[in-house]
Formats: structure tokens, sequence, C-alpha cells
């Protein structure tokens, strides 16, 4: 850091609380000045050098968003964080999304403030280090068509911030390997990172598995337990398909992303927790406000940075080194000789709709390999069958043969409906639609549900109910 120590610039226009501040900065090892407007601040920063800077809203001569404005603009490589009073969070969010770093609540908490500054600190050292200038996802996000290197570029700018994140993308597109990413690109790298599918979890355990609980607070609670917030404590916190967040926790999920502190179940106190949040979808959450199964306010709390991930069929020439990329990797960890694709296999992957995306597509290639004893994977071990279509026997003409590439059928027996009742005849219709869709799918349990237009929740229901929650394939 610059002179050993960092040095902040503090701008607000109460004095009492600049003092306050700078004394709980002094005692953090941590240098200061002040500035009361932000012209007086504009004229410091062109003569010194910061580390940092802290900033109210309100000030005399403006609003604090334009300082963050001219700082992001003039001194690219200096996080600005914003003080807000209870009840401003839509200026904080604001803020966050001109490319404020992080904000701070007042009154002012001495722990959280240090929190702030630790953060950073390690900001500063990537900075310095020139990790941020060297974000490198070539190996993770695996492409070189236009959308992959914006995508590379926009996680990079993301992973400079503590804004929210919303991830959107259909199923199957690497939301998690995305928001991997801009963790372990942030100054939160060394801290946990949290991921929970909440369409995952059981709407009756949601708030014990968030929130924690202690001893005793109810049948069962043996023990305390730590929720996986506060698990994310200092890091970073990924809740995909957080659609499926029911209405009561989204209302939880709220105050705990405002307020940064948790109360478990059982306790009357509340714990401080820093994290960071990203929250991905592949449903369209606008739509779900509309219609009353989202909160609107948590929405706009999710919507400050938003990254788009495209579908695999969109990438062009990606999809080649993808299937390359994921036989290498799969043939290493079988322990495979390595296999190649055939010229016709590569047309047929190239053709494909990959409504499941990149997980369908090594999925497919896993399979394939399974199913190949030499080295070239061909057509006979994609999941395509051909079957002769024959002309009509009326026709004089000689009869012409043509292929067509078909699914696989699927033979699930049926009940009958007089010996086994109406019942039982329904639920094996049931199964059968279920098994053939998931089939189309490759299993992918979330695509699945949106085929059938059910919730996730719902599919689960039923695949335990028929016995199939644990299977792979049938």
């Amino acid at each position: 850091m610059k002179n050993n120590l960092p040095i902040v610039l503090l701008i607000d226009d109460e004095v009492d609380l600049c003092m306050l501040i700078q004394m709980s900065l002094k005692r953090l090892g941590i240098r200061s000045e002040v500035a009361h407007t932000i012209s007086q601040a504009k004229l410091k920063l062109k003569k010194q050098s910061y580390d940092a800077c802290i900033t109210d809203i309100h000030l005399p001569d403006g609003s604090g968003l334009e300082l963050v404005h001219h700082v992001v603009q003039n001194y690219d490589h200096l996080p600005i964080a914003v003080l807000t009073a209870h009840g401003n969070m839509d200026l904080a969010i604001d803020a966050l999304k001109a490319g404020a770093f992080d904000f701070i609540n007042k009154p002012i908490d001495t722990d959280a403030l240090k929190k702030l500054l630790n953060k950073v600190i390690q900001y500063q050292n990537l900075q310095t280090d020139g990790q941020n200038d060297s974000f490198d996802a070539s190996q993770t996000l695996i492409g070189t068509s236009p959308v992959i290197q914006k995508l590379r570029s926009d996680l990079k700018k993301m992973a400079q911030t503590q804004a929210p994140v919303f991830i959107t993308g259909e199923s199957g597109t690497g939301k998690e390997v995305a928001a991997r990413l801009i963790h372990q690109h942030s100054p939160r790298k060394d801290s946990p990172f949290v991921a929970i599918n909440c369409g995952a979890i059981p709407s009756e355990l949601m708030e014990s598995e968030f929130f924690g609980y202690a001893k005793g607070s109810f049948t069962g609670a043996h023990q305390n337990k730590v929720g996986l917030i506060l698990a994310a404590d200092g890091g970073t916190l990924f809740l995909d398909e957080i659609a499926e967040l029911p209405l009561n926790m989204q209302v939880k999920l709220l105050r705990a992303v405002q307020e940064k502190k948790i109360r478990p179940l059982g306790t009357d106190t509340e714990i401080p927790v820093d994290f960071r949040i990203i929250s991905a979808t592949h449903q369209n959450l606008e739509q779900l406000v509309h219609q009353g199964r989202f909160r609107q306010d948590l929405f706009f709390r999710l919507h400050v940075m938003d990254i788009y991930l495209p579908p695999l069929r969109e990438r062009g020439e990606d999809i080649m080194l993808l299937a390359e990329h994921f036989i290498a990797e799969i043939c290493q960890e079988w322990q495979e000789t390595k296999k190649e694709l055939t010229t016709d296999a590569k047309a047929w992957l190239n053709q494909q709709p990959y409504h499941g995306n990149i997980r369908e597509l090594r999925n497919v290639l896993e399979k394939a390999i399974t199913l190949c004893d030499g080295v070239a994977i061909d057509l006979i071990h994609l999941p395509i069958q051909t079957k002769v279509i024959a002309a009509p026997q009326s026709s004089p003409e000689p009869q012409q043969v043509s292929y067509k590439a078909v699914s696989a059928p699927i033979d699930v027996p049926q009940a009958n409906l007089l010996e086994d009742g109406l019942e039982a005849y329904l639920e094996s219709i049931e199964k059968s639609i279920l098994i053939d869709t998931l089939n189309q799918t490759y299993w992918n349990r979330t695509q699945a549900a949106k085929k059938l237009n059910m919730s996730f929740r719902s599919l689960r229901y039923r695949l335990k109910k028929f016995g199939l929650d644990d299977a792979k394939e049938y």
C-alpha cells in the first residue's frame, strides 16, 4: 500500500460523524482525510492518491452518486463505498449500479467498517499484483465466440465490485460456473463460496437451512446448527433457481440482504453476516413479479448487475471446442483411450438444438464414450436410431429407402385397466410420461419440469413416489 499505511478519503458533512469514523480508522491502522462537500473531495482527489473513498449519499452541494460517477470515470482503480441511512436502500442500490464498490449502513458499526476496508485492501492488492488484469477464464469458460468473449469481459468487471449479481440463462448454460468465476477473481476469493439450489430444499426446511437454529428450538434440534448464509460469511452466497424460493422465505432473504444480519431459529439475537449475493434462474423473474409469485422489492435488490448466459446453439464454433474438451476430460477421468469424433458425428453434434445446453452435450458424450469400444465416436454411439421407411407396396416405382433419425422408444410396462384398476393404470401412464420426458432431457430434472409445465418441487415429489428420485437413466 502507499506510504506503508492505507489512506482513506472520507466525504460527509457531519463533523462529529467524521471524527468518530476517523477514530475507528486510526484504531484499525488506517490514515484518513476528510472532505465535507463534493467540490472539496474532487480537489483532494486531484492532489492526493487514496486507497479508498467513503462518501455519504446526501451532501450539501449534491448527491454522493455524482461523486461515485466521478470516481468511476476518472479513477477506475479507486474503490468507493457509500454511507446509507436506514430506509435509503434504494439509493445504495443505485450507487452499486453506478459502480460503487460497496455500501455500509448508518449508524456505523466498527466491525462492518473493518470488514469493508479489509475487502478494499484485498481489492487493491489484486490490482497491484495484476490479478484482475490477467482475468483468465479460458480453461473454465471455454469458447472463442463473440458472446463468450463479451461474457468474460463482463465477469471481470463484476468481480471487481461487491454488488449483487443476477444471472439468467437456460438450464445447463453454466450459471454456477460463472458465479464461481466472479467469486474466485474477487476480494472474497479466500473466503467460502456457498452454492444453494433453492428448488432442491423442501419448503418446510428452508428457514432452518438458510438461517440455522439453536439447540432445542424445535423437535429434533439436538444441537446448534450454522445456517448456509452464515457459512458464507466473508464470502459469496450463490442462490441457484431463486425463482423456486417461497414468498415467506423471500421476505426473510430480503431482510438479510438489506440489513446484513440474520436471526437463527430459536434465538432472539441477530448475528451480523457479510456476504455477497449472486442469484440465478432460467425462469422469467419479471413475469413472476407481475404474477405475484416473486416480490418486487427483492427483485430490485438482486437485479443490480445482470448477466446473460447464451444458449449453446448460439455459440457456433464453441460446440466443437467444448466437445473435444469434454472427450479429453472424460477419457482422462475414466482412464480410457483418447477418442475422436468422426466427420458425421461432428456434423450431428453441430446441428442439435441443445435444450439442455452444455450439460446436455457432456451427457451425450459420456454415453457415446461408454458405447464406443474403439477410438472413433460415430453416429451409432450418439443417442439416435435409424429405421427404414419403405415406399407403399402399391407403388410401381422401385422401392426407395430413406433414413430418419428418431428418438429411442420408451418401453414402460403399463397396468391393465380392468385387472389393476383405474388408479394403478393412471399411475403407470404418469410414470411412462415422466420417464419419457426425462430421457428427452437427458435426465435434466429442471428442464423436464419445464417441459411438463410443473414446478421442480412437484417433479421431485413424483419421482420419489415412483422410486425414480435416485435413478440416472431408465
